[in-house]
């Protein structure tokens, strides 16, 4: 009768819908309540055992001790309890404080709870110990056949019930994983390392290959389009793999349409419980991103208006090239070509300019051309012999010279050219340096500008490398002195004023002219300070003249930077307020070609200076650009032919029509005119004729310090009164 009475008991354990579906912690609690009732025993529970993490989980308790469930001690406390559970499946014990297999649990767990008899099941599934099912008495007891038999059989129901739970647990996880790895965008792999066939991929294969799943399931490794399209990249790959390496990269593969695509991939080897060995392959799409990586690349190597190289990356390459020619092209009078037409048809100009010097690579064997400054260009051809390289550069030169249509205009680009030897030149000096001083012999050449960069114009760079040194110590060292050339009036035919001109008193040199330092100072930056000292020394001088009883005027010469440098205006006032200087005495001059770099800021200056009782000239007049145009815009008092006009006066008629053509306008403008460079009678008695104003030169006096000019003057006034 209690036989078929336990019976019942696992019956209605077995069938119920919590054992049925693999529901433990219900089923355990089911199982507790029927052993309580069932078996008369004081208390029922079951618990989870992990001795992985040390840790004792209680499930389900019913009985006299169901309100506190965590009394059992932790797997690490009683190990001898532990193994004797994972050994023998139960303990069976009829009084718990004598009982050597319970001697870990006794004055912690039986003891305090007042536990007399207790029958302790393993829970195990696949021989490992995974919980104990445990039934307790408060008196004393012997644990009879029937009892333990029907423990047992919850304990393997239980046992039974915790695995189910476990399966299905894997199963959807094994579910979710496919599900996930299904929906994912990256590529998900699993190759047999010994058979080399492909197990399992996922449908994203197919939408970044084109191949689909059925095309690769089961189907050797050989046949992806990684493998096959990059064989001796992929042997190596699969060889790390089988060693246990982690293998990642990125890879171009052409698709089912022969479309590219980047790839990037990773794969690891894993070995399953029974031994097998598996490769777990994952590859996304990253052809935006490298397209991405190769866009920002251009761009941080390429200028993004002419698609050329910048000069970093050419810098790059040139420090790497050791033979060639360094070709180095400027535009001479770019800037003021934006001023005059808009930045946007200055634009249209370079990318033109860009595109023949492109061509011209193509067909010189060479794809290394950028772009290495606002209007500045630059190329590595092969070498090249003597007449090869002229005969090349010469070619380029005329076609880089060649009209450019803008519009309805065309405009005539004015390159200079700088050609460096790569291997040629000394170890120190770099080349695109070499190539920046020759082309500034390029720009000052008539006809061609090309200049083949040689050791003189490197000994000359030196020579003013060291100019620029000693630059910073002359002012401080008052090593500079004004020299005073008389200006003639040919009508009066007197003097009535000088152009204070610059001295350098080197200590090692002796006395250099400006055309040893003056563009030196400009490039370096030194002029201003220089233009400074110059104009404040003059308006001292003048203002002793004006002492004197002397009425003459000063000519000064201002730098274009100088010019431009912001402060020119309150320096001017400045020196007029503190020397007094009388109205239209102080005369600055500016060379036209300066005058034109910035038109509007030029115009608003000298409005502003002529406002302060400053003479304005124009000097060199006759060499600059476009100066007719803007001439009546600008408020100038006098007008100076640049020498190069008067030097062959007498013998080019065509001087004769252009000085004449100069004073007839500056006559028709109401503007004073001196003749610069005046060295013979016949230049003089020409200029007088056509009723030029005043003149300069060797014929009337080189310029003479302050002393011999005021000796110069007296002999002259002695002279004219004889």
């Amino acid at each position: 009768m209690k036989k078929r009475k336990y019976q019942h008991l696992l019956e209605l354990i077995v069938n119920s819908e919590a054992k049925q579906k693999g529901d433990f912690h219900n089923t355990a609690k089911l199982a507790t309540e029927l052993l309580c009732q069932q078996l008369l025993v004081t208390h029922v529970g079951v618990v989870v055992i992990s001795c992985g993490d040390n840790s004792i989980k209680p499930v389900a308790n019913y009985g006299h001790l169901a309100s506190d469930k965590s009394l059992r001690p932790k797997p690490d406390s009683c190990p001898k309890y532990i193994s004797e559970l994972r050994n023998k499946r139960l303990i069976d014990a009829f009084d718990t404080r004598s009982d050597p297999r319970l001697c870990e649990l006794t004055d912690d767990y039986f003891a305090p709870n007042g536990v007399r008899s207790t029958l302790d099941i393993a829970i195990r599934i696949n021989g490992h110990l995974e919980g104990v099912l445990f039934l307790e008495r408060m008196e004393f007891s012997h644990w009879s056949d029937s009892e333990i038999q029907i423990a047992s059989q919850v304990a393997d129901q239980l046992a039974l019930t915790l695995a189910t739970r476990d399966a299905y647990d894997q199963e959807e996880q094994l579910t979710l994983l496919l599900n996930a790895a299904e929906r994912s965008d990256q590529v998900t792999m699993l190759i047999n390392l010994k058979t080399e066939l492909v197990e399992y991929v996922n449908l994203a294969h197919e939408v970044i290959t084109g191949k689909p799943k059925s095309s690769v399931i089961g189907r050797s490794i050989q046949e992806l389009n990684f493998v096959s399209q990059h064989p001796e990249q992929a042997k190596v790959a699969i060889s790390q793999v089988k060693q246990g390496i982690a293998v990642k990269g990125e890879s171009k593969i052409l698709k089912q349409d022969n479309s590219p695509c980047w790839i990037r991939y990773s794969a690891k080897q894993f070995i399953t419980d029974r031994g097998n060995s598996f490769a777990l392959l994952s590859a996304e799409d990253c052809s935006e991103e490298h397209r991405h990586k190769v866009e920002l690349e251009r761009l941080a190597w390429h200028c993004r208006l002419t698609g050329l190289y910048n000069r970093i990356f050419f810098t790059k390459q040139l420090e790497r090239t050791r033979k060639g020619h360094l070709l180095l092209i400027d535009l001479c009078g770019f800037k003021r070509f934006n001023d005059t037409y808009g930045h946007e048809n200055g634009d249209v100009l370079l990318i033109e300019i860009a595109r023949r010097i492109t061509h011209f690579a193509s067909v010189s064997d060479t794809e290394i051309v950028a772009r290495v400054g606002s209007d500045e260009f630059a190329i590595i051809l092969p070498k090249l012999d003597d007449e090869e390289l002229k005969f090349t550069t010469t070619k380029f030169y005329r076609q880089i010279s060649q009209p450019v249509s803008i519009g309805r205009e065309q405009i005539d680009p004015k390159p200079a050219l700088a050609i460096v030897n790569i291997e040629g030149i000394e170890t120190k000096f770099f080349p695109l340096a070499c190539a920046d001083i020759a082309l500034q012999y390029a720009k000052k050449k008539l006809g061609d500008s090309i200049q083949i960069f040689n050791n003189s114009l490197l000994n000359t760079f030196k020579e003013n490398a060291e100019i620029e040194r000693d630059l910073q110590t002359a002012l401080r060292g008052r090593e500079f002195e004004l020299y005073y050339q008389p200006l003639r009036d040919l009508q009066k035919r007197s003097y009535i004023g000088a152009e204070a001109l610059i001295r350098w008193n080197h200590p090692k040199k002796g006395v250099l002219y400006p055309g040893a330092f003056i563009d030196i100072a400009e490039q370096s930056g030194h002029i201003n300070a220089i233009g400074s000292w110059v104009l404040e020394a003059a308006c001292k001088q003048l203002n002793l003249w004006q002492h004197h009883n002397l009425n003459l005027s000063m000519h000064v010469n201002v730098a274009a930077r100088q010019f431009f440098s912001g402060n020119l205006y309150e320096q001017v006032w400045t020196l007029i307020t503190r020397y007094r200087l009388k109205p239209g005495l102080l005369i600055l001059e500016i060379t036209e070609t300066e005058l034109m770099e910035d038109i509007k800021y030029a115009t608003n200056l000298c409005k502003e200076l002529t406002e302060l009782g400053v003479g304005l000239a124009i000097d060199d007049f006759g060499t600059g650009y476009s100066s007719m145009r803007y001439l009546k815009q600008f408020p100038i008092s006098k007008l100076k032919i640049d020498r190069s006009f008067i030097s062959d006066l007498t013998l080019s008629h065509e001087s004769q029509e252009i000085v004449s053509a100069i004073i007839a306008m500056a006559s028709a403008l109401n503007i004073s005119l001196t003749a610069e460079g005046v060295e013979t009678k016949e230049q003089e008695l020409f200029l007088a004729e056509h009723n030029c104003h005043q003149a300069q030169g060797f014929l009337y006096s080189p310029a003479l310090r302050e002393s011999e000019f005021t000796q110069f003057l007296e002999k002259d006034n002695f002279l004219r009164h004889c």
